[in-house]
């Protein structure tokens, strides 16, 4: 009942209050990386969904163009603004994916999408993330995210897939805002602090 109906119930709630309530902040923050970035506000990526369905994330562009000789993009940490540090500090890129929730691609609870190379090379048990919606945060993400191996976060996401229950995602919600409060492991993005998904790692 809650896995398959409340969930998808609450998060269209949560995130239609959220984005009412975080509606000055998105503007500000907005209006701050059209200003640094000259550019558009926010970043969009294909990622895997439920089922492995395509969509496409949102989120605030912490990181500019600037490529190598070659055109090629610079490394992530080589990229990111001193506006996008702070923003990514305080996890307010993540904010914009309440959109992704409100329309059905994301939930609030759940692994996170990671990035669709990574497709071909999960094994079957690590598939299982993709049963579920990805979520904003997640079980893996407030039990070591960056600290632990690559192996162990797939463990964690499939335990979640396979234990979600109301009192569960309470739990992860809590944790959440405890890690935020204390700029700890706040950023809930892969990209800059994890090393590259080989299928082995």
């Amino acid at each position: 009942m809650y896995k398959n109906f409340v969930k998808r119930l609450l998060d269209s709630i949560f995130a239609l209050v959220g984005l009412i309530l975080l509606s000055p902040i998105l503007i500000l923050v907005s209006i701050i990386l059209i200003i640094v970035n000259k550019d558009t506000p926010f970043f969009f990526q294909r990622r895997p969904g439920k089922d492995e369905k395509i969509f496409k994330i949102v989120k605030f562009k912490t990181m500019n163009n600037l490529k190598d000789a070659n055109g090629n993009l610079l490394p992530d940490k080589n990229r990111i603004t001193a506006v996008g540090k702070f923003i990514r500090k305080y996890s307010l890129d993540e904010i914009p994916q309440l959109f992704n929730v409100l329309i059905g691609d994301m939930s609030l609870i759940g692994p996170r999408p990671l990035i669709i190379e990574y497709l071909p090379i999960y094994n079957e048990e690590q598939k299982k993330r993709h049963n579920v919606r990805p979520g904003i945060t997640g079980w893996a993400q407030v039990n070591g995210r960056n600290s632990i191996s690559w192996k162990k976060k797939f463990e964690l996401d499939v335990w979640y897939v396979e234990n979600i229950s109301f009192k569960l995602d309470l739990k992860i919600l809590k944790l959440t805002f405890i890690k935020v409060l204390q700029k700890k492991d706040v950023n809930l993005s892969e990209e800059l602090t994890s090393e590259y998904f080989n299928g082995k790692n």
